[in-house]
């Protein structure tokens, strides 16, 4: 069982992702918080200052790197995990540049990426 400091930031455009990964992350025991999108999680004035964010490539108005970029401006400084459909050597290079933890490809394994989250918070 995950202590309460292990909430997972989930952002993703698409519904059934975040449908899916709620259920995937709150089977191991993490607390899942769910935004349809970059503005919504920074328009959300109580983001926690332990945790772990997994956050889509591709959305709408900003990328997920620019989201990160833009919540460690305002002092987030949560462990960043980057999804993307389609990761490249670049893409991937760009993202831990920027201070992302690790980049996972979709489609997802659970595996792979709750593995990813708890190396993030430091629980493996």
């Amino acid at each position: 069982m995950c202590g309460d400091a292990e909430i997972v930031l989930v952002v993703d455009d698409d519904a059934a992702v975040r449908a899916a990964l709620k259920f995937a992350l709150e089977v191991e025991g993490f607390r899942v918080r769910l935004y349809d999108g970059p503005h919504a999680v920074l328009a959300d004035d109580r983001l926690p200052t332990h945790g772990c964010l997994v956050v889509d490539y591709r959305m709408p108005g900003i990328d997920g790197i620019e989201l990160v970029e833009s919540l460690r401006g305002r002092g987030v400084v949560l462990p960043a995990i980057l999804i993307s459909g389609r990761v490249t050597r670049q893409l991937r290079a760009l993202a831990l540049r920027s201070g992302m933890t690790d980049v996972v490809e979709k489609p997802l394994s659970d595996a792979a990426l709750v593995e990813c989250i708890r190396r993030a918070l430091g629980s493996l």
